[in-house]
């Protein structure tokens, strides 16, 4: 069976899918509830879904297209004329949250994208690894620019790895808070790449949104084992019960996570009312075709 219109596949039901298009390395409407209290198994969840995240008051797509596949080195080997294309695609489908990050070198193509479409109508989250208040101011300002917004929905410190970060980092996280008092940020926390440092965030009251790395097979998460990713689900849960959004990667493991793991690995977020939504790094728009038409499919069987 050959790909669906890109336009239709999405009002459809998952009874009417059949074989879907696999992706090789990596493989996203109306309103609905956030996961926290859409029941589970009673209803078919879709990537274009539109949730809460959290307390922040911001709507986005459960689907969120990532752009830093492998440092964002896939995204830039397809070419910005491809990735851009593939952000409109994706909008036009209702799947409106777009991951993006300095040290992609992301911006400059989604920057682009946005120009062609209403601002409101999408989600950006954007990350820094500055470590100072004066070079998170400017990296803010630069954002800005690159992305040529006001305002940027969601920015993370990037790549959080010490327990103590939140000590050692209070400048940085004191000028994400003045930017959004000023209005040029609506949201800030961060992204963790070690168990300690998840804990750390957990902990932290300061942070309202949190990108954790999580699947079933433990792939490039932040712990080694898959009998520990239970140890990760309980620190989501505490993110989640203290008011924080929790929005998942490393889903398929930067494409290391194939096959009947693909649909494995989805439902089992899919079913954690903890975790709003998730981000996928995508290259191709046939990659978010599949995991939409997988994501349909999963629910509809829950």
């Amino acid at each position: 069976m050959g790909l669906l219109n890109r336009r239709d596949f999405l009002s459809r039901t998952a009874a009417a899918v059949g074989a879907s298009f696999v992706v090789g390395t990596t493989t996203g409407s109306e309103a609905a509830e956030p996961p926290a209290t859409r029941p589970v198994g009673r209803s078919i969840l879709r990537a274009n879904d539109q949730i809460l995240l959290g307390k922040t008051g911001i709507k986005a797509s459960r689907l969120s297209i990532g752009t830093g596949t492998k440092g964002g080195s896939e995204q830039r080997g397809a070419g910005a004329p491809a990735m851009i294309k593939m952000l409109r695609n994706a909008l036009d489908e209702g799947i409106r949250w777009w991951d993006a990050a300095d040290s992609y070198k992301s911006h400059p193509y989604v920057g682009q994208a946005l120009k062609e479409v209403k601002r409101d109508q999408v989600t950006i989250t954007t990350k820094t690894t500055g470590k100072t208040a004066e070079r998170v101011l400017a990296d803010i300002e630069r954002f800005r620019t690159e992305l040529g917004t006001d305002y940027l929905d969601i920015v993370l410190l990037h790549c959080m790895v010490d327990a103590d970060w939140p000590r050692k980092l209070r400048g940085a996280m004191d000028a994400l808070s003045e930017a959004k008092e000023k209005g040029w940020v609506r949201a800030v926390g961060c992204s963790c790449h070690t168990f300690e440092a998840l804990k750390a965030a957990a902990d932290e009251p300061w942070g309202e949104v949190n990108l954790a790395r999580i699947n079933p097979f433990a792939t490039l998460m932040d712990v080694d084992k898959p009998a520990d990713v239970p140890k990760v689900e309980e620190v989501l849960k505490t993110m989640h019960e203290r008011g924080k959004a929790v929005y998942g990667m490393k889903i398929l493991g930067e494409g290391r996570i194939k096959g009947d793991q693909i649909d494995e690995s989805l439902a089992f977020v899919l079913k954690k009312p903890y975790i709003s939504g998730f981000t996928i790094g995508f290259s191709d728009p046939r990659q978010i075709d599949d995991i939409a038409r997988r994501i349909e499919r999963i629910r509809a069987t829950a």
